[in-house]
C-alpha cells in the first residue's frame, strides 16, 4: 500500500467509516503501523528508549477504534501511554508540557465528515510538519513488524481537568477581580457553540465554573454525527446558529468552536459576527497590546482592509500562506531572529500565540478575548467596538476548480504561471510584490483583488476575491474566466463553479 496518500499537510488523514475496500481506509493495521512509526520516529529524535506517549481523540464514531489500535501499537513496543480520552487537541499538545509526555497523539479530522478521521502527532516543539509526516508514513510503509511484544503500561488519564484549571487562572489573573477573585466572570453571559465536537468543556469547567451565565449555550454534548452543524466556524450555517443563540440568549458574547478546539470564531451582543479578516483584526489590536512594531502573520486571503489596520494599530503585516503550520513556522522563523511576531493566524480561526508555545488554540484565543470583554465591560465598551475602524469588503467570494487528474500539482502550477504571465500586459492589473502563494493581482476594473492559488491538501485551485464595490467580484470573475479560458489544459480543471456564479450574478 503506498501510505504516502494518507498525508494531509501536517496530518495523516482518511475514512474510518464505511467500506473498508477504499484506498484510503484508516484500517486498524494502517493505524498501528502509523502509531509505530511515530514511535520510532521519536525514539530517533529523542534518543530515549523509555518513551511515554499521551493518546487523545475528538468525538468521532470512529475515535475509540482507532484509539485503541494507536495503544496497542505503542504499549506493544515499549512505548508507556496516557490513555486520555475525549480532548482537544491543543490539550494533547500541553501533556508535553505540563505533564512531561514526548510525544502525544491526537485522533482528529478537525472539521471534516464524520466518515472521516486522522492522525495528529506533537513533540514539546510543538506539532510535526509535513516532512516528518511524510517521514512517519514511509516507515509505517515499509514495516516488516509493527507490533511488538513488551506490553509497556497503559494509564487513564484525566487530562482535560487540568487544561481548564489551566485556563481559569489564566482568566482570573487575567480579569484579577479583587471583590470576588474565584469568580471573575459573574455578572456576564456567555453562549458556546461546540458543534457536537469537544468544546463543550469550555462551558462547563472553565466558564460556569468562574461565575459567567451559559444558559443559552447550544450543541455543547460530544455526538460524532453531528446532527446540528458542521463544526467549523467558517461555516455560515454553523455561524448563523451561534449568532441566533447569542440574540436570542441576549447574552454579551457568543463563542463557537470547531470539533478539536485548535479554531475557534465568536459573535458580539446582538449575534455580530466575529470571524475571518473581522477575528484576525481583534486578536491582532490584543496581540499588539505591549508589543508596538510586531509583525501579525497571516495567510495569504486577507484583506487590504486587515493590512490597513494592522498598520494603524502599530503593527506590520505579513500575508504569508495558507496552512496553519505555514503561518506558525513562520512566525517561529521570524521570533528566532530577533522579530517580535506575538500572533500568527489564519482566517479559518487558527491562531497562535507566541507566548502559548506557538500553539495554535482556540480556547486559547477565546480565553483571551473574555479577559479582554470583561475590562472593557467595565468601562462601558464591547470587543466589536475595538475593531469599528476595521474597513471591509462591499464584496467577497470564494471558488473552487477541481483539477481533473492525478497528477494534479503541475497541472495546478500552469495556471497559475498563465496568470503571472497575463497581469504583466493586462490593463488594470498588477501584481502583488508581497504575495507568497500562488498569484495575487490587485484589479482597478474590480476595484479589489482576487488571489489564484493550489489547495494546501487537494487537487483544487482556489479563487478568492474581494471588492471594495458592488458588482466589482463579478467584474473579476469575469476576467478570470475570459483568461482561463485560454489554457491549454482546460479540459483538466472543472470551472463549472465559475460559469454558474458569473450566470447567477448576470440574472
Amino acid at each position: 500500500m503506498d501510505y504516502s496518500k494518507f498525508k494531509s499537510g501536517s496530518d495523516i488523514r482518511g475514512y474510518a467509516l464505511g467500506d473498508e475496500a477504499n484506498p484510503l481506509y484508516m484500517s486498524d493495521e494502517m493505524v498501528m503501523r502509523c502509531a509505530y512509526a511515530f514511535a520510532m520516529w521519536l525514539k530517533n529524535k529523542t534518543g530515549k528508549d523509555g518513551l511515554y506517549v499521551s493518546v487523545g481523540h475528538d468525538s468521532r464514531l470512529s475515535a475509540e477504534r482507532i484509539k485503541n489500535a494507536v495503544i496497542k501499537a505503542l504499549t506493544s513496543n515499549g512505548v508507556r501511554v496516557a490513555d486520555c480520552g475525549l480532548s482537544s487537541t491543543p490539550a494533547m499538545f500541553m501533556t508535553t508540557v505540563d505533564i512531561g509526555c514526548d510525544g502525544a497523539v491526537q485522533i482528529t479530522a478537525s472539521h471534516h465528515p464524520k466518515d472521516r478521521n486522522g492522525l495528529k502527532f506533537f513533540t514539546r516543539d510543538g506539532g510535526l510538519d509535513g516532512s516528518d509526516i511524510a517521514d512517519i508514513l514511509r516507515i509505517a510503509g515499509e514495516a516488516e513488524e509493527f507490533i511488538g511484544n513488551e506490553n509497556e503500561e497503559c494509564e487513564k488519564c484525566d487530562f482535560m481537568s487540568r487544561y481548564a484549571e489551566i485556563l481559569r487562572n489564566m482568566i482570573i489573573e487575567g480579569v484579577d477581580d479583587k471583590a470576588d477573585r474565584e469568580h471573575p466572570l459573574k455578572g456576564m453571559k456567555i453562549v458556546v457553540d461546540a458543534g457536537n465536537g469537544v468544546g463543550g468543556f469550555y462551558a462547563k469547567d472553565v466558564l460556569e465554573v468562574l461565575g459567567a451565565d451559559t444558559s443559552g449555550s447550544i450543541y455543547l454534548e460530544p455526538d460524532g454525527n453531528f446532527p446540528n452543524h458542521a463544526p467549523n466556524p467558517e461555516n455560515a450555517q454553523a455561524m448563523e446558529c451561534v449568532s441566533r443563540a447569542t440574540a436570542d440568549a441576549n447574552a454579551d458574547f457568543g463563542v463557537i468552536f470547531d470539533t478539536d478546539v485548535d479554531r475557534a470564531a465568536c459573535v458580539g451582543k446582538g449575534g455580530f459576527e466575529i470571524n475571518r479578516n473581522r477575528l484576525v483584526a481583534l486578536a491582532s489590536k490584543i496581540a499588539l497590546t505591549g508589543c508596538n512594531g510586531g509583525t501579525i502573520v497571516t495567510d495569504s486571503v486577507t484583506s487590504d482592509g486587515l493590512a490597513e489596520f494592522i498598520a494603524a494599530n502599530g503593527g506590520r503585516h505579513l500575508r504569508f500562506k495558507r496552512g496553519y503550520r505555514n503561518v506558525i513556522n513562520k512566525q517561529i522563523e521570524l521570533c528566532k531572529s530577533g522579530i517580535p511576531c506575538p500572533l500568527a493566524m489564519e482566517t479559518s480561526g487558527h491562531a497562535a500565540f507566541s507566548e502559548n508555545y506557538f500553539l495554535d488554540d482556540g480556547a486559547y484565543l477565546i480565553t483571551k478575548l473574555i479577559i479582554e470583554a470583561a475590562a472593557l465591560a467595565k468601562k462601558g465598551q464591547t470587543l466589536e467596538g475595538l475593531i469599528e475602524n476595521l474597513r471591509e469588503a462591499k464584496e467577497e467570494k470564494e471558488l473552487r476548480f477541481k483539477i481533473l487528474c492525478d497528477d494534479f500539482r503541475p497541472e495546478g502550477e500552469k495556471i497559475i504561471e498563465l496568470f503571472e504571465n497575463e497581469a504583466k500586459n493586462h490593463e488594470g492589473w498588477t501584481a502583488c510584490n508581497d504575495n507568497y502563494e500562488g498569484i495575487r493581482i490587485n484589479s482597478a476594473d474590480g476595484k479589489g483583488w482576487f488571489l489564484l492559488r493550489l489547495s494546501v491538501h487537494d487537487p483544487i485551485i482556489v479563487l478568492n476575491t474581494e471588492s471594495d464595490e458592488i458588482g466589482g467580484t463579478l467584474k473579476m470573475c469575469k476576467a478570470v474566466h475570459d483568461v482561463i479560458s485560454t489554457a491549454a489544459n482546460i479540459d483538466l480543471l472543472d470551472i463549472s463553479a465559475l460559469t454558474d456564479y458569473i450566470k447567477e450574478k448576470q440574472k
